[in-house]
Order: C-alpha cells, then structure tokens, then sequence
C-alpha cells in the first residue's frame, strides 16, 4: 500500500490560472491534512477589519494602540465567523493545534485574551475563517494545477509582508510566478 502525503505545515500556493475568488492568487497554511481532507488558513488576504474591533466585539478590552490597529486575514470562505491564530508555541490555550514544532493554531478566545493583555507570542496572524477541502478534493486540485505545495516557512508568516507572501512562497520552491503561463497542460 502506498503511504498518503500528508501536506500538513506546507504553503498551499495558487497558481495564476486559478480564477477562484477565494483563493485568487493566496497563499494558504495547512494546518491539518488527513485521509478525511485538509484544512489551512489562508495568510495573505488582508480584511478591512482590524484586531481592535474584534476585541470590542468579544468584549474584551485593550489599550494598545498598536495592538488594536493589527491587521485581520480571511484565512478562508468556511465558517467566516470563527477565528483562528496561526503563532509561535508560547502559552497554553483551550483550543490549539501544534501544527509543528514552531508553528501553533489556535482558535479560542483566551488567546485573545492574551493578546489583549500583552502576553501571548508576538509572533502571530490573526484570521477569520478557514479553507476546508473534503477526502480527496485537494489532491484532486494539485493534479489539475490548481495548486504547488512547498514546505512552509515562519519568516514569510510572521515577517513577510502580507502583499509580498505569493512571491516569496513560490520562490520557496524556485518559481518565479510571473514566468508561468496560464495555460494548463500535461506532457
């Protein structure tokens, strides 16, 4: 039996032809990818929101300007309401995922708290929803060439800038994405 790729801690990066509106021209972490499906955040996608007003909203209060003024991604089209940390593994929270050995997901509210607070990694995204893929749908996507997958890397996440991340994940894996057609084909 042939052992399934687990594309879990990869950049799932689109790929110019891909015209989804989702995921025109993302770059999205996976967090979870399994024999039931996949599950990833997209981090390039910049919302017209801002932290501060997701504490007020979750009446949670803060004071820092710059805490407040942080930019919030649409990590996907799922369930848009929900949101999620994608930060360095520092604290322990009520609902997190170590994705690897660097990197942790988490989605409930103490962490907020905590950013609040000025107590949790600096280090972090914050997003609102998630890209979900069912059994078989992604790997469906990446034979098309909906998709390239490469390892993920923390400095474009926390480092790079948001509108640069495309690139510099492409680049990750030696592709120059100006350089690729949009015609799709199979030798």
């Amino acid at each position: 039996m042939i052992e399934k790729l687990s594309l879990t801690n990869q950049f799932l990066i689109a790929m110019p032809a891909l015209h989804d509106p989702n995921f025109f021209h993302s770059v999205t972490y996976i967090c979870e990818h399994n024999e039931e499906g996949a599950m990833g955040i997209t981090i390039n996608r910049p919302l017209d929101i801002v932290l501060g007003e997701i504490l007020r909203q979750t009446d949670i209060p803060c004071d820092s300007d710059e805490i407040n003024s942080t930019p919030v991604f649409l990590g996907g089209p799922v369930q848009n309401e929900r949101g999620f940390v994608i930060h360095r593994p520092h604290g322990e929270w009520d609902a997190t995922l170590a994705v690897s050995d660097t990197i942790c997901v988490t989605s409930s509210k103490d962490i907020l708290e905590a950013i609040a607070e000025g107590t949790a990694p600096e280090d972090r995204l914050v997003a609102l929803g998630y890209a979900g893929w069912g059994e078989g749908q992604l790997e469906q996507e990446i034979a098309k060439n909906a998709w390239i997958s490469v390892p993920a890397s923390d400095d474009i996440i926390f480092n790079t800038p948001y509108n640069q991340r495309w690139e510099a994940a492409a680049a990750l894996a030696g592709i120059d994405l100006s350089r690729l057609s949009n015609d799709i084909g199979h030798a």
